[in-house]
């Protein structure tokens, strides 16, 4: 089966958030599969060109309209971790895509409207005609009403469209003069059964449009799919999921499980493997490793060698994430016991001041390192080194670091929602199976809950070190792969296909 997938990010070379590894992980599935998988994305002037084999043109001169006129675009083709990507970069004066960044700018709506209006020229013009056409997020969601309302009419309408909800928080709203720039009537997409915003006046939701015209329409987690058909989870659209709820489904995310592998893993100094370890045994050989990079990430980041548990926390820092808690956190084990580790970057200029701040207040501290930028090699090396990982999350529709976590033997500290709820079980508090009891759970976001979690797998780590052992064991051994969710993804395609 063809199957074309057209989103912004794509791992590793232009990454933000978990939608560039799912893109990664459901692609590289499909193909491992035997299916003709073609991905499509802009060249972004900072993405890792390094990591493109084989980059040539394939189209040094398509035309695509934008606020009444035409402007060329250059398509690129090239192999990403063994997948054919097409890369469109626009020749317009305002160079959408040459930036210096991936999204953040006062006009990303307009970039990714005309990128939008360029893909569909390109497959079109190309006669690319595959089976699925799969949308993700609001950057692409405009796709499904130009694909129908405009260019079924040219003879392009073999393709069934399939659109994923990555995060319902960013919806893609925008005015009806928006939409007119790439050649739709904006005023007449401004109505309830089309793309007409169900909170504000006027505006135009392209999310919507994604909805209402895909002719199915997936999320990243089951319980984040109930939870948006809610009116405190839905953002304004939980009665149009319930509308389409014939076509609407929850599947969990996997993670690669060739990219994020510690035996494997190309940027650790140092492998570990579970794989022959009975799931009730412990390995001192696994643990030793783990021990070894645990050292190195301390002198990386001129921590004190000592006798206690990493916490870590690798996350986008917005207010989703549960910022609030991760800086308690911070301090807590500060004044406490352990040292602490923090990963992340923040788009919102107010939160990475504070957090700028929480550095200069524990920058010569012997057991915290906090670290404001995204840097992929000390990444690997935080998942593999530490002991827990904590995603204190007010909503999470998947996620993927704690499965990540899991795969490199760090516990998850979650609160549970979205994916949370889905893939971490409380070692002590569960309904499930000891051998699915992989982390610490807690249900209100609050600091009291949080630290009452912190202080049971602390107290854990350090009193009962042979029944800690097993858990790390348990943890390396669920498997969150993308082989699960790429069948369900399939059986989706075939139906769809079927009914063309």
């Amino acid at each position: 089966m063809h199957i074309v997938h057209i989103a912004a990010e794509l791992a590793p070379i232009a990454k933000v958030g978990g939608l560039a590894d799912v893109l990664l992980g459901l692609t590289r599935e499909l193909s491992c599969s035997g299916h003709d998988i073609d991905i499509i994305m802009p060249k972004y002037d900072c993405m890792d060109s390094d990591l493109v084999r084989d980059l040539v043109i394939d189209n040094a001169n398509l035309m695509s309209f934008f606020e009444g006129d035409y402007f060329s675009n250059t398509i690129w083709c090239g192999w990403v971790e063994n997948l054919k990507v097409y890369f469109i970069e626009p020749h317009h004066p305002r160079l959408f895509f040459k930036r210096g960044c991936f999204y953040g700018c006062h006009d990303d709506m307009e970039r990714y409207l005309f990128f939008c209006r360029a893909t569909i020229e390109f497959m079109y013009k190309k006669q690319l005609r595959p089976a699925i056409i799969h949308l993700h997020d609001w950057q692409t969601a405009v796709l499904a009403p130009l694909y129908y309302d405009v260019y079924n009419s040219l003879g392009f309408c073999q393709a069934k469209v399939v659109y994923t909800i990555h995060n319902l928080e960013y919806q893609g709203r925008c005015s009806p003069a928006n939409l007119s720039k790439i050649g739709l009537d904006g005023r007449a997409y401004c109505t309830s059964d089309k793309l007409l915003d169900p909170l504000y006046p006027d505006v135009i939701n392209l999310m919507k449009g994604g909805i209402v015209y895909s002719d199915y329409v997936t999320t990243v987690s089951p319980t984040y799919a109930k939870e948006i058909i809610t009116p405190l989870g839905g953002r304004g659209l939980d009665s149009l999921l319930r509308f389409y709820n014939n076509k609407f489904k929850g599947i969990l995310n996997g993670i690669d499980k060739n990219y994020w592998d510690p035996e494997t893993d190309r940027y650790l100094p140092s492998h570990f493997s579970c794989r022959e370890i009975p799931i009730n045994k412990h390995d001192h050989n696994v643990l030793d490793k783990k021990g070894y990079l645990k050292r190195t990430l301390r002198e990386r980041l001129l921590l004190a060698e000592e006798h206690s548990p990493i916490v870590s926390c690798i996350a986008r820092l917005v207010p989703q994430k549960g910022t609030e808690l991760i800086k308690h956190a911070i301090s807590y084990i500060a004044k406490t016991t352990g040292q602490f580790i923090l990963l992340g970057i923040s788009p919102i200029p107010t939160i990475a001041d504070e957090f700028h701040a929480l550095r200069q207040t524990f920058a010569d501290h012997p057991r915290i390192s906090i670290n404001l930028h995204h840097n992929e090699e000390l990444s690997h090396l935080v998942f593999a080194g530490s002991d827990m990982i904590i995603l204190p999350s007010i909503f999470e529709p998947c996620g993927l670091t704690q499965l990540i976590g899991l795969r490199y033997g760090t516990i998850p500290l979650v609160r549970r929602t979205g994916g949370l709820a889905d893939t971490i079980f409380d070692v002590e508090f569960s309904d499930k199976s000891e051998q699915m009891r992989n982390g610490y759970c807690f249900d209100d976001p609050t600091i009291q809950a949080m630290e009452t979690t912190l202080d049971r797998a602390i107290s854990h780590w350090y009193e009962e070190p042979n029944s800690w052992h097993h858990l790390v064991v348990r943890a390396m051994k669920c498997d969150f792969s993308w082989t699960i969710p790429a069948e369900q993804y399939l059986e989706i395609y075939q139906q769809l296909a079927q009914r063309a």
